[in-house]
């Protein structure tokens, strides 16, 4: 366990080794964990699990590209892959890890097959914080959990594959076997965390959809656009304009930052560099902050949930969510950045 105080705040990281693999076989020997979806979560997850010794099986209906990967990865129709309903009939643990639209449609077929006693595991607290949109009211007599990765579930397999951990948060929001929170912490470590710090449903949802729309995906965007397009009207070009915006934050400074902490970044940067950076971080924290509290505002009242579910429950979701993505593939941005790396070494350190 790790400790740490800032002020009035007392926080404590539960971090893998305080439960290594002798404790999790313990914890979870006589589960059977089924994930029920084989989305980017749904893979990194399950292939973590089943490498770390959990028994795990899969539920993903027939067709199409997720199932198509459920074989390539060795999952067995019959044996290990299942369709979602008799996964979760089999499952002690159910690991729901659609889409948050996805969980919404499939709740009912799912619900019958939470009998007394079994785990339902979430990574987003969207479908229980938003039950009132959602319709996903667990049964009484299950336990209810959620570990929620810090990053993609390609990154949490990547990470796990070099030997490293993700940060995750995790949840308890019905414990009625007593035996949640082990549940919980042996799973965690299972899909390969490095470190769990505890949090409740609604401040994990409500962070991450802030994060998601905010510095993570949506804010980043736009700050890199609208430097790019003031950069291209004055004059420079595309592959300059592409660099200064993107390829030096992503490949040099960011990593800093990841190393270290911002003040170390700065602290190996020019002087002139650090000088700007330090007059003009406050205006864009005072421009950017209102957008910030209208957003977090949005989420807290459900706002973000309705316009989600509203656009991703659309028949033609797919088809609509692939152009607005290709526009952005196809701009002029970040055509630059294909050529740019493209150019990249090929090995580190090369030159």
């Amino acid at each position: 366990m790790k400790e740490f105080k800032l002020g009035d705040n007392h926080e404590t990281a539960v971090e893998r080794a305080d439960y290594p693999p002798a404790k999790v076989k313990e914890i979870l020997g006589n589960e059977t964990v089924a994930v029920i979806g084989y989305g980017v979560q749904g893979r990194g997850q399950s292939l973590n699990m089943r490498d770390n010794g959990v028994t795990v099986i899969v539920g993903q209906r027939k067709g199409g590209k997720a199932y198509d990967l459920c074989l390539e990865d060795g999952w067995v129709p019959g044996k290990t892959l299942f369709d979602p309903e008799e996964a979760a009939a089999k499952g002690t643990i159910v690991q729901y890890l659609l889409s948050d639209a996805g969980q919404k449609d499939m709740w009912p077929k799912i619900k019958p097959h939470l009998t007394k006693g079994k785990a339902l595991y979430f990574s987003h607290g969207f479908s229980i914080v938003y039950a009132d949109q959602t319709g996903v009211v667990p049964p009484a007599d299950i336990d209810v959990i959620l570990c929620a990765p810090k990053g993609s579930g390609t990154t949490v397999r990547r990470l796990f594959l070099e030997g490293r951990g993700i940060n995750s948060s995790f949840a308890i929001h019905q414990d009625v076997t007593g035996r949640a929170r082990d549940r919980v912490l042996a799973l965690g470590v299972a899909i390969g965390s490095g470190y769990l710090f505890e949090t409740t449903f609604q401040k994990e949802v409500f962070s991450d959809l802030t994060g998601e729309r905010g510095v993570l995906m949506g804010a980043i965007y736009g700050l890199w656009l609208a430097q790019y397009e003031v950069l291209r009207a004055n004059g420079h070009g595309p592959s300059e304009a592409f660099n200064e915006t993107v390829e030096e934050a992503t490949q040099s400074l960011y990593p800093l930052i990841a190393e270290k902490g911002m003040d170390w970044m700065y602290a190996n940067c020019s002087t002139t560099a650090q000088r700007g950076a330090l007059d003009w971080f406050k205006r864009f924290r005072d421009a950017s902050k209102p957008v910030f509290e209208q957003l977090y505002q949005s989420v807290a009242s459900g706002e973000e949930t309705r316009r989600t579910l509203e656009a991703n429950s659309r028949p033609d979701y797919r088809q609509s969510l692939e152009k607005e993505l290709k526009e952005i593939a196809d701009s002029e941005m970040w055509k630059a950045g294909a050529w740019v790396r493209s150019l990249r070494p090929e090995r580190a350190g090369e030159e």
